[in-house]
Parts: C-alpha cells; sequence; structure tokens
C-alpha cells in the first residue's frame, strides 16, 4: 500500500477513537453547535456557487446574443 493512500483507510476502532477524542475535547453540549456551524458554512457554499454558475450562464447569453 502507497503511503499517501495510508491516512484514506480508517477502521472501525479508529473512528472510534476519533469520536471519543472529540468529544473529550469539545464535551456533548458544543458538538450540535459545531455540527450546526459546519452545515450553514456548507450551505453557504452551495448557493454561492450556484450564484457563480447562473453569472456565468446569464454572461454566456448575453454573449451570444452580440
Amino acid at each position: 500500500m502507497s503511503l499517501y493512500m495510508l491516512p484514506l483507510v480508517f477502521g472501525p476502532w479508529q473512528i472510534v477513537l476519533v469520536v471519543v477524542v472529540v468529544l473529550l475535547l469539545f464535551g456533548g453540549k458544543k458538538i450540535p453547535e459545531l455540527m450546526r456551524g459546519l452545515g450553514s458554512g456548507i450551505k453557504e457554499f452551495k448557493n454561492a456557487s450556484k450564484e457563480d454558475d447562473k453569472d456565468k450562464d446569464s454572461e454566456a447569453n448575453t454573449d451570444e446574443k452580440e
């Protein structure tokens, strides 16, 4: 196995260990707040990329009409 693929291979015990460490670091009450922030960030990114696509499409249509 290549060295660059090593981080991509996670077993069930590694995932459990990561979850336990996150719980110890942030606590049970802080995790939902972190996930909400992550979700809203992803939602904003998707909306911005959709707006960018719409801008590019309208620009292309304007160029074709000229």
